[in-house]
């Protein structure tokens, strides 16, 4: 922690309100992870149904994703920061009032615009503020908030919804969002420092993706995404289904767990060692966590797995925004940020409603086989295409090599 006494004391005042901030968006959003694929079934809809609602969630984080990355960049990270918690906010009374799945589908695409907003505006933010000496350590520390909100929202959540019902659930969700859009108000948006690149070439968002500093971590996130949003759509359904003693609340706190221990070592380590070897690691534990889900039966298979799962997310997500925060320059962050997350976005998107189809014939726990397979194909690309040629790609992936891409400040 002693890269934060280094830092002038509005810096550390900055940044004390944005994982304040950062706390009451993931406690907020993460609230109804456990119940709303549950309610949503209670309503009527398939497995199918289920899965399209669910992955709306990614249709307003790809659509709006380029926008906000350019607002961020070009006007302020602090009014990207504000869109997204006034969406975590808004979004569960919607889901309070609307009872038809067409409807249930925009509000899910609307509360989607969330992360596309808050994450990056605040990763941005972080980036814009760390020594770049100590930007994985100072990204690993406050990408804590998403843990903690992991554990405190889906354990309060699914504990209020068992004892009250789903209208608290949506209100107490409603109300950590309001809370965090004061909290929001008081964040100091530091000047954005121009460049040339950031200026000219970096402007045509999409053309990003195909650049090679972001094509492979975007490739990546695709495959992980899909993992999570199997995860996070069918893991408290597949619960239900084996006929499992477990709240599925309790799954989602064993990964948070998980994800805020590593979180505390992997982000220093990774200044030192470098950031290709600790998304390596993240992307073992993620294939290692599907395969044990794919072969759970019992509580501790479950919370097993979660832990597994909760290590590979709190490694792979702080690893992939300090690697894209070494490769961009200041004032194209939002715009680096926002195309690279396009990969998980898409694979979030895909998996509700493919993979929901597919559950229909081979049942919830194949599924997680197949999300196996997914993860195991991502080690290998980044094995073999994260740096500019294999040998130099296997290098950088393992530890040994450094980051070609990145930007000489």
């Amino acid at each position: 922690m002693n890269v934060f006494l280094a830092l002038d004391s509005k810096l550390r005042r900055n940044l004390a309100i944005l994982f304040a901030a950062g706390l009451l968006f993931w406690s907020s959003l993460t609230a109804l992870l456990p119940t709303l694929p549950l309610y949503v079934a209670d309503l009527g809809a398939s497995e199918q149904q289920i899965g399209f609602v669910m992955g709306c969630f990614a249709i307003g984080l790809l659509l709006f994703r380029p926008a906000l990355g350019r607002l961020a960049d070009e006007h302020s990270r602090k009014i990207v920061l504000l869109i997204g918690m006034a969406a975590v906010a808004i979004a569960p009374l919607g889901y309070l009032v609307v009872k038809s799945i067409p409807l249930l589908m925009v509000i899910r695409a609307f509360h989607g615009i969330s992360i596309a907003a808050f994450t990056t505006g605040y990763s941005a933010l972080i980036a814009d503020i760390a020594p770049p000496q100590n930007r994985g350590e100072v990204i690993g520390y406050m990408s804590l908030v998403n843990p903690v909100g992991l554990a405190i929202g889906p354990a309060l959540g699914g504990f209020l919804q068992a004892g009250a019902g789903y209208t608290p659930l949506f209100l107490l969700s409603s109300g950590l969002g309001i809370l965090g859009l004061i909290c929001t108000a008081q964040v100091i948006n530091p000047k954005i420092t121009t460049d040339l690149r950031g200026k000219t070439q970096s402007n045509i968002f999409w053309s990003l993706l195909f650049s090679p500093r972001v094509r492979i971590p975007a490739l990546v996130l695709l495959m992980v995404g899909l993992a999570f949003g199997t995860l996070s759509t069918f893991v408290p359904l597949f619960i239900k289904s084996a006929g499992v003693d477990l709240n599925a609340g309790l799954f989602y706190t064993a990964a948070a767990i998980a994800s805020f221990s590593i979180r505390l070592i992997a982000g220093r380590a990774s200044d030192r060692y470098g950031r290709g070897l600790f998304v390596t690691i993240s992307l073992i534990f993620y294939t290692v966590s599907m395969l044990l889900l794919w072969q759970a039966n019992s509580p501790s298979s479950f919370l097993i797995a979660a832990v597994i799962e909760g290590a590979g997310a709190g490694t792979l997500i702080p690893m992939i925004a300090a690697m894209m925060a070494d490769r961009a320059m200041p004032s194209e962050r939002g715009k680096i940020f926002g195309v690279c997350m396009v990969g998980f976005d898409v694979g979030i998107a895909i998996a509700g409603p493919v993979l929901g189809s597919v559950a229909q014939y081979v049942g919830y726990r194949h599924i997680f086989g197949f999300a196996s397979v997914l993860t195991f194909l991502a080690i290998i690309i980044f094995l073999t295409q994260s740096s500019k040629d294999l040998p130099h790609s296997l290098r950088f992936a393992l530890g040994k090599g450094r980051d070609v891409y990145a930007t000489k400040m």
